[in-house]
């Protein structure tokens, strides 16, 4: 459930936690955010520091209204008015070239800078207070899951984040689509809750798939978005045999699926995310979260269904897993340790 409004009183001191270079988590309608104030490199690099993010990994600046646009973009072109009047406020991340006055910390060394306007009425409240932009990636330790609700947030920081704006759960709970809009042709670098199709409609020219050139964007490592439990895909066909051999000798394994399970085994945990890709893409990192807590040695996820409103959820998954932990075809389990060691690979 998402939290309408907060008190102004709680908006007014996380408002001056801010401007005192403090770092504040407020949820947004994808995942929770750590903010700083984007104008402030020091209160930035507090972000990158207390996350363990690399400092070329660049974050994005949440505004309150595209009219904010100029403040931090050198140029914005057609194409990326006309995406932001129709998906903001909402999940979509515009990539465009920086103003100078956008420092480098923020946009990991780049001359581009990621922008965004979130939906959430909490992010809506806290911008509309501060009245400038905020630095944010996900509130959590760089690489693992990310947060969609606050307790995701005191799990990975504890007392370090003593500003937490209590937002509710996360209406979407994957990130944002990111489309860069500094070429002559406008690409998605990360796909999310807004599809391809859905873009296409606004700027037909969008292009699926990043350049070799494309600007460095969150989430876009190989590794990322990872529970601290080994984690594999596996084939629908093939999940109870592969959960049937790991848990032969005693071992507990956790499973996320989109369905019930065929056959009862008393050394698995099992999680039915279902089959619709909205729900699924809500729950995910609340049923990472709990599988990582269960005490099993791996995490099995079934193959998540193609097309097009799974894709967000299929890179969350991938990257969470790496690529030599993507079970596609009938496993031999005995022949994939011998290959990658204990377990179905080495993350």
């Amino acid at each position: 459930m998402i939290t309408a409004r907060l008190p102004q009183e709680e908006i007014d001191r996380a408002v001056e936690a801010l401007r005192e270079g403090e770092i504040v988590a407020f949820p947004t309608e994808t995942v929770y955010g750590l903010g700083a104030d984007a104008r402030n490199p020091d209160a930035v690099r507090r972000v990158f520091e207390l996350k363990g993010r690399p400092a070329t990994h660049p974050l994005i600046v949440h505004i309150e209204h595209q009219r904010a646009l100029e403040r931090w973009a050198l140029v914005v072109p057609p194409v990326a008015l006309a995406l932001a009047e129709k998906f903001w406020p909402g999940p979509l991340t515009l990539v465009l070239r920086r103003a100078p006055a956008v420092d480098l910390a923020v946009t990991g060394g780049q001359d581009t800078v990621a922008i965004r306007v979130p939906a959430h009425p909490v992010a809506q409240q806290l911008l509309k207070g501060f009245g400038s932009g905020i630095a944010a990636p996900s509130a959590n330790r760089y690489g693992h899951v990310s947060p969609t609700r606050t307790e995701h947030v005191r799990e990975e920081f504890g007392d370090a984040v003593r500003t937490i704006l209590d937002g509710g759960d996360c209406r979407i709970g994957l990130e944002s689509t990111i489309v860069s809009c500094v070429d002559a042709v406008p690409r998605l670098l990360r796909p999310g809750f807004i599809t391809l199709t859905q873009l296409r409609a606004v700027v037909p020219e969008v292009e699926g798939t990043p350049a070799t050139d494309s600007p460095r964007v969150p989430g876009s490592d190989v590794k990322h978005y990872a529970p601290s439990t080994r984690l594999s895909i596996v084939t629908s066909a093939t999940l109870e045999e592969v959960v049937g051999q790991l848990t032969a000798d005693g071992r507990r394994v956790a499973v996320l699926a989109t369905r019930p399970p065929r056959t009862a085994n008393k050394y698995m945990t099992w999680v039915n995310a279902g089959r619709r890709a909205d729900a699924y893409a809500r729950e995910l990192y609340v049923g990472l979260r709990t599988l990582d807590k269960s005490g099993a040695s791996e995490i099995l996820v079934e193959e998540v269904p193609e097309g097009e409103a799974w894709d967000a959820v299929r890179d969350r998954l991938h990257r969470a897993a790496s690529a030599e932990n993507v079970v596609a075809v009938d496993p031999d389990i005995a022949a994939l340790r011998a290959e990658f060691g204990d377990g179905i690979g080495q993350p």
